[in-house]
């Protein structure tokens, strides 16, 4: 396929800018990372992630005081330690930062295979850097006059896909020649993904000197009041557990959906992983595995979190054998599945 260069339309005057040829941009988006540990970059890094009104929702006149002078004078501090228990210190940067970009690494080795250059990929983070901002900026620079925005939650939540999707329509309105742009849907129930969460199941089972007594599969949780008000979130949860039961062969009784991550004092969906796990354990299940199909990537929440938290609480309730099975990251499933999606949203524009 052959690379086409800037060029002076053939009708345009001396004084016509330079039209760059035209493109196609695929952006793969994530939650979002810190760029350092310490108590400033955490500072400003949850103070953009909480005070998203589509993450805490109270009416600002009463969170910004609470979050500004309160919140935000302690939960940086423990919040970098959890980071840094985690850390990339190789690369000096976040696990979640590392795998998307080995994912946008993949996707865009597939895309080029497929397309040529005819297709741009890159990736951006919803919080932190690169923001979404400058990424659909950077890709209107190169000529992409179309783009794909694909949020990596395979289910839907508002203070996910939609906040991903909202920081996409800002970065539109910003502009005088807006790309069209194509949102990418929740994932939850396609095929490939329910195939690579069983495919990473399986994979992980081989390896255990004991079977599990119990696959727990953890989502990050979202207070209960989302529920009433219409967010499908919880039901999508559900829905992929049980399509990766059927997919498994699994009886009921081997598979399990809770809710991690619990903020503030309000209830949020049950039950918490947390408790949980503790009382899997005081039942005599002893044996557990635990997977975090929400998160596309491992990051905080799976690496410290059930890593250290959850399965403290396992083993104080006199649990044994505790197995996590990582996210899907860059896996070639994972990516199969991704360029599935990234075709599909293609058709028509190329």
């Amino acid at each position: 396929m052959s690379k086409k260069t800037e060029s002076r339309l053939a009708h345009a005057g001396a004084d016509h800018p330079i039209v760059k040829p035209a493109k196609i941009g695929v952006i793969l988006t994530n939650l979002g990372t810190p760029d350092a540990t310490d108590y400033w970059s955490m500072r400003r890094y949850l103070s953009q992630f909480l005070s998203d009104q589509r993450v805490v929702d109270y009416p600002k006149w009463l969170w910004q005081p609470l979050l500004q002078l309160i919140i935000l004078s302690k939960r940086p501090f423990s919040s970098g330690e959890a980071y840094r228990s985690i850390w990339n210190n190789e690369l000096n940067e976040s696990p979640l930062l590392t795998t998307t970009r080995a994912q946008a690494d993949a996707v865009r080795a597939e895309v080029e295979k497929a397309y040529g250059d005819e297709v741009l990929v890159d990736f951006a983070m919803r919080y932190g850097n690169p923001s979404t901002d400058s990424v659909i900026q950077k890709m209107k620079d190169a000529g992409a006059e179309k783009i794909v925005f694909f949020p990596l939650y395979p289910q839907y939540a508002g203070p996910t896909t939609a906040t991903a999707n909202d920081e996409a329509f800002r970065s539109l309105m910003k502009m005088n020649w807006q790309p069209a742009i194509r949102t990418v849907a929740a994932y939850y129930d396609n095929p490939l993904y329910i195939k690579a969460l069983a495919n990473s199941v399986r994979a992980k089972y081989k390896t255990a000197k004991t079977k599990p007594d119990i696959l727990v599969c953890s989502y990050h949780g979202v207070p209960k009041r989302y529920l009433m008000e219409g967010d499908p979130y919880h039901c999508q949860c559900q829905k992929t557990t049980r399509l990766l039961r059927e997919e498994l062969g699994w009886d009921e009784t081997e598979i399990k959906t809770t809710f991690q991550s619990i903020f503030g004092r309000e209830e949020w969906l049950k039950p918490y992983t947390v408790e949980e796990v503790a009382r899997l354990a005081e039942a005599g299940q002893k044996n557990i595995a635990i997977m975090s199909p929400a998160f596309s990537s491992d990051c905080v929440e799976t690496l410290e979190e059930i890593n250290e938290e959850i399965f403290e609480s396992f083993q104080e309730a006199g649990g044994e054998d505790f197995m996590y099975i990582p996210c899907l990251n860059d896996t070639p499933d994972h990516i199969e599945m991704m360029m599935a999606i990234i075709k599909d949203e293609l058709s028509g524009w190329i």
